[in-house]
């Protein structure tokens, strides 16, 4: 049986027990409903107050079992409320330390300052494509419940230096502001850069009128929600079929079909996409290549495509093959 369990059945014990003592000196003793249950609770809990009327030897007998039965129900019950309250603290802080273990080991891991709306979308897209992240909020019950669903959290304003060096922003890869406020994203991007000004900073947008500032503060890019929005509406419009490819392919259950990159290190450099063996090796498609230190996309790459080191592949597959061809050409 559960403590949570057994922490109910207590209770109800209780209650039977203080309902069954008051009944009882009411009928057997015929007073009134309240100097019953006030008999009942000082002879329950042993106080010594003496008896609240004089008492027949029914309403004797009647005592003596309530104080044998009913006091080893109190007896039980506060024990199981005690085991509860003392074992939720000591799990709690057992998850805690284990928890925060499992964060300073992280590397390369990305933050995720918000878990509301915006930020479990991200979540959840972080964890179909295997990438190691933190989640940042300051809202105890959201902060409990990503716990209890197993992922890592940290509970604190994430415009402070101490949360985000809590979540390890110094080995992060990335950072994402997705608070519901331009405001407090601004706060977020100026604190994050500072702490770590290799890290990759995108945030969420609110008022179209505040990109500037953001990316000024030092974000790598923003993302309006409403703004993408809109875009999508006029994909369902004028290319319905384009817009479903697109949702089954990020809705697809287990397959985790993505666009992603892939940018090459000292493996592919000097070779070409055919000689690196990417398409033969990889089940992926290659749709662009952008070259290092450019701007610009070479679309459908033929394989003669020659690659030097700081050039990022474009490329579409399921998320674990993405994931071999980055580590192959690293």
């Amino acid at each position: 049986m559960s403590l949570k369990t057994r922490l109910s059945a207590a209770l109800a014990a209780m209650l039977l027990a203080v309902l069954s003592g008051t009944a009882g000196y009411h009928f057997i003793e015929g007073w009134s409903v309240f100097d019953s249950l006030y008999m009942t609770v000082i002879t329950l809990g042993t106080v010594g107050y003496g008896e609240t009327h004089p008492l027949h030897t029914a309403g004797r007998i009647f005592t003596i079992f309530l104080i044998l039965f009913g006091i080893g129900i109190l007896t039980y019950s506060f024990s199981v409320i005690t085991a509860f309250l003392v074992e939720g603290d000591l799990k709690h802080a057992i998850r805690r330390r284990r928890m925060e273990r499992k964060i300073k080991s992280l590397d390369g891991h990305y933050i995720i300052c918000g878990g509301g709306r915006t930020g479990r979308y991200l979540i959840d897209e972080l964890v179909k494509t295997n990438r190691p992240f933190v989640v940042v909020d300051q809202d105890p019950a959201l902060v409990q419940t990503l716990a209890e669903e197993g992922f890592l959290v940290v509970a604190g304003d994430s415009s402070l230096d101490e949360t985000l060096k809590q979540a390890g922003i110094e080995r992060a890869q990335g950072l994402a502001a997705c608070l519901p406020s331009d405001k407090d994203n601004l706060f977020v991007t100026i604190t994050a850069r500072g702490l770590n000004p290799r890290l990759r900073v995108v945030s969420k947008l609110v008022d179209r009128e505040v990109g500037d500032k953001l990316l000024r503060s030092g974000a790598d890019a923003v993302v309006s929600p409403t703004s993408i929005g809109g875009l999508r509406l006029a994909s369902e419009l004028v290319r319905p079929t384009a817009a479903h490819f697109l949702d089954q392919m990020l809705r697809a259950g287990d397959e985790s079909l993505r666009i992603d990159e892939a940018a090459v290190g000292n493996v592919g450099a000097g070779k070409t996409l055919e000689e690196a063996t990417l398409r033969p090796s990889f089940d992926l498609m290659v749709l662009a290549v952008r070259p290092a230190g450019k701007d610009d996309y070479h679309f459908h790459p033929p394989a003669h495509t020659p690659l030097q080191k700081g050039d990022v592949l474009v490329v579409m597959g399921h998320a674990g093959e993405v994931g071999k061809l980055q580590a192959a050409l690293a």
